[in-house]
């Protein structure tokens, strides 16, 4: 059998057509690589942020000590700046060092507190003994007062059904109230003295945070490239830092602001313990959202249940938290932060659930600052991507104004579009490879609204 042998145009042709398939493949193929590559990169980010999740949270009490750490160093930061403002000592000016500066102001914190509890902790003691012992009389008291509500649904013909209900809500807050006080409050005081021998690392940690502070940030930045990068990282920095210790400041002050308000209010109001109920809200309000709302319902509680008092007063104390809280949310709070932290309050709401759910007490605690630094994060984010472009908006080529008809003889010269500034400094010397961090000064920005700066050379 003969085998007949392909014409050298069929070979060709063949050829051809093998050549096409292969084109075809790898233009295919390089078409699909970068959806591949996408995949495959948001595979890696998402196990690596699995990964990370998984060690914070098996490291959760390590960062809650750190971050109670860095929180305590923000709050006698400006204590510490104080203490080292400059002085004359014959007709010298002197600093003193930031040490020395340190162990003042330890010195007279810790002597303040100590102080304090010397004086408050005998009376605080006394409420907290007498409402402790009062327990079993509010526990009567309600079920008298259960029993009113009972003998008013009767003379007034009132539902069952509404009646039934709200015996059992009565009754259930009442077992709930007795449980609290029986249980709760022991295994709370057990937790936190667990907590003091992490307690008492706090302020160790913060005197190194504070003393090695400006070592920490150059390390940071070294560890960025030269230029444009390093001055971001730098310009990062700074706002966080802003942030967290307009939010942390303002946090601190509204505690002792509400604590001692509430202790008058209580006192002017004759609500029973005011100074262990004032003690309370002035530590809850540091957690946001959940404190002011368990004061209150503690506050109704015992003015509800004490024999002291009735329901009126009850409301009295219902319509004066709400108004504190109003006034303090909208007129105190936001004078305090200034133009640090600038977010909604649903914002903040949201936080503050999400943080709950994913890290409980913590994850409250933590979810302001948290989202602060992400809004920063984002801000930042976009003036990088967009700084380009806003340099180009900047030096926008002015029009030249029009021609006037050229004269018979006279040359026509022609004039190249030239750039211009309406403002000279709104523009500045750009960081350059060589620029250090101890070089950049600029103005600080308002947070608010992402307005890109460049910083002001020597």
């Amino acid at each position: 059998m003969k085998f007949r042998k392909d014409t050298p145009e069929k070979q060709e042709k063949t050829e051809e057509v093998k050549e096409v398939a292969e084109t075809a493949a790898v233009a295919a193929a390089e078409a699909a690589w970068p959806q591949t590559r996408a995949i495959l990169r948001i595979i890696i980010i998402v196990l690596l942020v699995a990964a990370m999740m998984w060690v914070l949270y098996r490291i959760e009490g390590v960062i809650l000590l750190i971050v109670l750490s860095i929180f305590f160093a923000y709050l006698i930061a400006p204590l510490v700046e104080f203490v080292r403002r400059p002085f004359h000592v014959r007709g010298r000016e002197t600093i003193m060092p930031h040490v020395a500066a340190l162990g003042i102001v330890y010195a007279v914190l810790f002597g303040s507190l100590i102080l304090a509890l010397w004086l408050l902790l005998p009376r605080l003691s006394k409420q907290i003994k007498a409402f402790s012992d009062a327990s079993t009389q509010f526990q009567t008291n309600a079920e008298g007062r259960v029993k009113v509500l009972n003998d008013f649904c009767r003379r007034n013909e009132i539902s069952e059904n509404v009646c039934d209900s709200l015996n059992n809500a009565a009754t259930g807050g009442i077992a709930a109230l007795k449980n609290s006080i029986a249980t709760d409050l022991p295994n709370l005081a057990v937790v936190i003295l667990g907590y003091i021998p992490w307690l008492i690392l706090v302020p160790i940690l913060s005197f190194f945070l504070l003393k090695d502070a400006d070592s920490f940030r150059r390390s940071a930045l070294q560890m960025l490239p030269s230029g444009r990068w390093r001055w971001r990282g730098d310009e990062f920095f700074q706002d966080v830092n802003s942030a967290l210790a307009a939010y942390i400041r303002a946090q601190l002050t509204a505690c002792l602001l509400i604590g001692t308000i509430c202790t008058i209010g209580f006192i002017l109001l004759g609500v029973p313990f005011p100074l262990v109920l004032g003690v309370i809200a002035g530590m809850l309000e540091f957690i946001p959202l959940v404190g002011p709302v368990v004061v209150a319902g503690m506050a109704m509680l015992i003015t509800t249940f004490s024999p002291e008092t009735s329901g009126y007063t009850a409301l009295w104390v219902l319509l004066f938290l709400g108004v504190l809280r109003l006034i303090h949310d909208y007129v105190i709070y936001p004078k305090l932060v200034g133009q640090g932290v600038h977010l909604h309050p649903l914002a903040v709401i949201l936080a503050i659930l999400a943080g709950h759910e994913l890290a409980g007490i913590a994850g409250i605690f933590l979810s302001i600052p948290v989202i602060a630094i992400a809004t920063v994060s984002y801000r930042h984010w976009l003036e990088h991507r967009g700084s380009e472009g806003l340099v180009a908006e900047i030096l926008q080529p002015v029009e030249e104004a029009a021609i006037a008809p050229a004269e018979p003889d006279k040359e026509i010269h022609t004039t190249q579009p030239h750039t211009a500034l309406s403002d000279p400094d709104r523009l500045e010397a750009h960081p350059t490879s060589d620029t250090t961090p101890d070089e950049m000064r600029r103005a600080r920005p308002d947070l608010t609204t992402g307005e890109l700066k460049m910083p002001r050379m020597d």
